[in-house]
């Protein structure tokens, strides 16, 4: 298949899947300048390569643009063999449906009102839910034990108070307090302070994960499956700010690998479309309502057989079933 018939099939693979949303047309030169921010990139990477360390003597890439406008969603996909800086050989770019999808919500995002939030608030979030954890028996064999992720969390929008964990009918504050925030342990003033312009707040996450995962340390992650997971978590961190959620989306699909997956269920039983990333056998997925583009929640499924079990086992599926902003830890939204 040519590289122009498989965007071509990339298009009409998310006309399919990705039903119309009711979001309002773009304004005038949105669809134009997104492709020219798109082909600044392809030169700014392109500039940014050593000849040496190039495959081939020059990169051969295509454009696919294309305007959704019956939902809002103004589109561009790169297709380039050289993807992000630092990327594994043979790592597609983001496919055009994962693209898209992830602009319907970014999209969706943009549009949800700005909540007003003031200092001693707290960021409320409660999910369903479980994670998997590999335990020795007493016969040496290794076996798989489902641990539940059904809580209730408030963390303190600016950091200076401890975070309040109810599970399991416990009430428990956590160690510490979160301080300003970090990418690892985010405050609702730490989100609101990250970069909104999505190629920044890339490099922002990437050098963080290339720190921490790169070469040269123990990770067999990689920075760009730890951007995605990074990503994920702060988007299901709970009340972020909109304009944050929407460029952490389209961080997203400038992450080589990113793809779709038609039919998802998340771990409250909701179906929805998902974007995922597969890396070591596994594929994180971020599932989404069909028709609203909201996010729903997390889960991760083997692709192939492992020490956690067989391919299409779901080992963590994490939903979101509530967020917002409280004024006191206990409260709901």
């Amino acid at each position: 298949m040519s590289l122009e018939q498989r965007e071509q099939s990339e298009r009409e693979q998310a006309s399919r899947l990705l039903p119309p949303a009711p979001y309002p047309e773009p304004p005038p030169g949105r669809v134009e300048a997104r492709r020219e921010h798109f082909l600044g990139e392809i030169d700014r990477q392109a500039r940014s390569r050593s000849p040496r360390l190039a495959p081939r003597s020059r990169g051969r890439w295509g454009l696919a643009l294309g305007a959704a406008m019956a939902t809002g969603a103004a589109v561009v996909v790169l297709t380039l063999n050289f993807g992000s800086p630092g990327a594994p050989p043979n790592v597609p770019p983001a496919s055009a449906a994962s693209v898209e999808l992830l602009e319907r919500a970014a999209l969706a995002a943009a549009t949800t009102p700005q909540t007003k939030v003031r200092a001693g608030q707290y960021s409320y979030l409660r999910t369903v839910g479980h994670t998997s954890v590999l335990s020795e028996t007493k016969s040496g064999e290794m076996q798989l034990l489902r641990e539940s992720e059904a809580m209730e969390q408030w963390t303190s929008v600016d950091g200076r108070e401890r975070t309040l964990q109810r599970k399991g009918g416990n009430d428990n504050l956590l160690p510490g307090t979160p301080g300003r925030g970090s990418l690892n342990a985010p405050t609702y003033d730490f989100l609101a302070a990250l970069p909104t312009d999505p190629d920044v707040l890339l490099k922002q996450i990437r050098d963080d994960a290339q720190e921490n995962h790169g070469a040269g340390s123990d990770s067999t992650t990689g920075p760009d499956q730890e951007a995605f997971v990074t990503i994920g978590d702060l988007l299901r961190n709970g009340a972020t700010p909109p304009d944050t959620t929407a460029s952490l989306y389209r961080a997203a699909a400038l992450i080589p690998g990113v793809d779709v997956v038609p039919d998802a269920v998340d771990a409250a039983g909701r179906k929805g479309i998902a974007v995922a990333r597969t890396h070591d056998g596994e594929r994180t997925e971020w599932i989404f309502d069909k028709s609203t583009a909201r996010l729903l929640g997390e889960r991760t499924v083997l692709v192939e057989d492992n020490a956690w079990g067989k391919a299409g086992t779901v080992v963590t599926s994490v939903a979101v079933v509530n967020s917002g902003i409280v004024d006191e830890a206990g409260q709901t939204p």
